[in-house]
């Protein structure tokens, strides 16, 4: 157990979370929601610590006051955008209590945790819930409750880890445009990433290319997944500018660095002003980029200067938008990361959560269809309780004709995306969907979740049954036995096909033992086996 660290640990942990981002960022900057490319999350925040490893690596000494303003120095230096400069004043934070020790306990770790959010929140102008900051606080929050009964840094960052990601998973409900886009943010992505190294830093663990995993949606196809074109709007200040202040003038005060902030907040916004009387890093959006520049002179020189033209970025996203719309797109509702693979397979272009038990809104469908770039919308609710829902969804979304296949169950969605032809209208896909959905005869494996008399079975809580849309066909104490019952009971002479999904409850060699009993039972048939993952159904059968 490591109970105290010293320089030498600090560093090891500071270029081990500076790997870890490196091997993440590409990840993390899939998240970004801003309608602007104003930089990219986790490529400015990795770039921001690569300018600490290598203050980090220049440092003459394994002391940790020195090591420790090394890494905040670097920071600083290197940050980049909105998310690098924020990055930099955690570590600052971090690292302006740590270099008053030759080693630190996990106590004084905490503080400088608690500091960093202070720091980090007095950075910007106007604090915003459901970002970075909040994952900051939150995980500084949480280490003060635990510093009380943990006294060794592995456990402490254990908690940090865990705190962070629960933050993380918070902050859809914090920042609407996150929960629109259906991502976490992107900034508090990178901080727990980077907590997350440190822990394989202290820990000795090797930085390897594994991806940080998250409870939401899989990394986008494409860098326009998340971008609301049809929100965009206009851009109220079209130039993200980017300066330091260096060799500041001798009458130059700390008031003087404060009065530039408040300038540059009357002249545009997302401002950032910090330093000291050594250096300041500037970044503001404005439309008159020369006023921000002219206002710094007064305090020192400015170098390292950056202005992009965010209104050209914002056309050149809108033109590529365009030119990447098609005609027809599809958008199917399923539970279970295999059956959404299989979608995504046969060339759907996107597949929302939802299901028996968990039901998309209207909403929730219209946000999907929203960010499918194609005029016209094939959607699948694959359950009967979403059709609804499905149609609704039309009022809530303008500028796009949307098409509600009736699918009842997903073998039925699946027949009806295979017959999409690209080369045909919209109308004749469409009635080329309905009639390949009426060709499939499905059914479900589940449980009983109560006594009662059915369908001529007399059920108890627990039972296995077996049922197509309407009824109770099969039921029992074996999920393979009441499956091949129901099958039994839904072929007929016309079939040569049976397909079986297998659940998120089905072990892989009960759901192959299943496909060759069948297999030697209908020879005269193809049985296929896939993995659906799906909850509550043991196995989802069609017949074709």
């Amino acid at each position: 157990m490591i109970k105290k660290l010293n320089g030498a640990a600090f560093a090891k942990m500071v270029i081990a979370a500076s790997a870890f981002l490196d091997v993440n960022r590409e990840q993390i900057d899939t998240l970004n929601v801003f309608p602007v490319p104003d930089g990219d999350t986790g490529t400015n925040m990795s770039l921001t610590l690569q300018s600490s490893i290598k203050e980090l690596k220049a440092c003459k000494t394994n002391n940790l006051a020195d090591l420790a303003d090394s890494v905040s120095k670097g920071a600083l230096k290197g940050a980049r955008g909105n998310s690098g400069v924020i990055t930099s004043q955690i570590f600052r934070g971090i690292c302006s209590v740590i270099k008053d020790y030759n080693e630190v306990d996990v106590k004084t770790f905490t503080k400088a945790l608690k500091n960093a959010t202070n720091v980090a929140y007095s950075a910007v102008s106007i604090p915003k819930e459901g970002t970075i900051l909040t994952v900051c606080r939150m995980i500084s929050e949480h280490a003060q409750s635990v510093s009380g009964k943990v006294k060794d840094f592995e456990s402490l960052f254990e908690e940090i880890i865990k705190a962070g990601e629960e933050a993380l998973q918070k902050t859809p409900e914090l920042l609407p445009v996150l929960k629109k886009a259906g991502v976490v943010d992107s900034g508090g992505m990178g901080l727990v990433t980077i907590y997350r190294g440190m822990y394989k830093g202290l820990i000795g663990e090797e930085i390897v290319g594994a991806p940080v995993e998250t409870q939401l949606e899989t990394k986008p196809e494409s860098s326009m997944e998340h971008a609301d074109i049809l929100n965009l709007g206009t851009i109220e200040f079209g130039y993200c500018t980017e300066f330091f202040i260096i060799n500041l003038k001798k009458r130059t005060t700390l008031a003087d660095i404060d009065r530039l902030r408040e300038y540059l907040m009357g002249i545009g916004d997302s401002v950032l002003v910090i330093g000291d009387l050594e250096f300041v890093k500037v970044h503001v959006h404005t439309n008159n980029p020369g006023h921000a520049i002219s206002k710094a002179l007064t305090l020192g020189e400015v170098d390292k200067v950056k202005i992009e033209n965010m209104l050209e970025q914002n056309r050149q996203l809108i033109k590529k938008y365009e030119e990447e719309k098609k005609e027809m797109g599809m958008l199917a509702i399923c539970s279970g990361q295999g059956l959404t693979d299989l979608f995504k397979d046969i060339n759907v272009d996107k597949v929302i959560e939802g299901g028996q038990t968990m039901n998309p809104s209207a909403q929730d469908i219209a946000d999907a269809i929203i960010k499918i770039n194609a005029d016209n919308i094939f959607v699948f609710p694959n359950n009967k309780n979403i059709i609804l829902a499905a149609e609704q969804s039309k009022s809530l979304v303008e500028g796009k004709k949307i098409h509600v296949v009736p699918t009842k169950n997903v073998p039925q969605g699946i027949a009806a995306a295979l017959a999409f032809n690209p080369d045909v209208p919209a109308d004749e896909n469409l009635i080329n969907m309905l009639h390949e959905m009426d060709n499939v005869t499905a059914g479900q494996v589940t449980y009983a979740v109560r006594n009662t008399k059915i369908n001529g079975f007399s059920l108890n809580e627990g039972d296995i049954i077996g049922l197509d849309n309407k009824k109770i066909l099969a039921k029992g104490n074996d999920v393979g036995k009441v499956t091949a019952a129901l099958i039994e009971k839904l072929k007929d002479t016309g079939h040569s096909l049976i397909n079986l999904y297998y659940g998120a409850d089905v072990k892989e060699e009960d759901a192959t033992a299943l496909q060759t009993s069948l297999q030697e039972k209908y020879p005269e048939l193809d049985v296929e086996l896939f993995y659906g993952g799906q909850a509550i159904y043991y196995y989802i059968v069609s017949l074709e």
